[in-house]
Formats: structure tokens, sequence, C-alpha cells
């Protein structure tokens, strides 16, 4: 199977469990977050399209509980 392909589906299982799961915000922020987190694992070597999907889950779950407290405050500042 060909890196593109690895990565596309390592996306779309991503993209499609946070959908599922009510996780996913944006379209364009989420997209950014899922394909920086599955390129940087491939820089690294990572092949294995669900290890590509669940590490970038975990980023995009970081990514979001970093980017609240910063919202919460802003909205009661």
């Amino acid at each position: 199977m060909s890196i593109r392909c690895t990565v596309e589906s390592a996306f779309f299982i991503a993209w499609s469990f946070l959908e599922q799961s009510g996780e996913l915000g944006p379209p364009d922020e989420s997209a950014n977050i899922i394909l920086d987190a599955i390129e940087a694992q491939v820089r690294k070597g990572e092949r294995r399209q669900l290890m590509l999907a669940n590490k970038a889950i975990d980023a995009y779950r970081k990514q979001v509980a970093q980017s609240r407290p910063a919202e919460r405050q802003i909205r009661l500042g």
C-alpha cells in the first residue's frame, strides 16, 4: 500500500471516530491537527494505519484540551 493511501486511511479513521464521538470541531482546524499528527508519525517511520489514526486522535484531544482553558478565560474575562 502506498504512503498516500496509508495517510488517507488513517485520516479517515481518525476523522470518523472524532465525528461519531461528537468531538470534532471546525473542519479546517480539525483537519490540520489530524494531518499534522499523522505526518509527524510518518516522518518517524510509522506506517500502521490504526497507530497513525490513534496517535492523531490523541494529538487532537490534547490540542483541544489545551485550547479550552484559554477560550474559557476569554469568555469569562
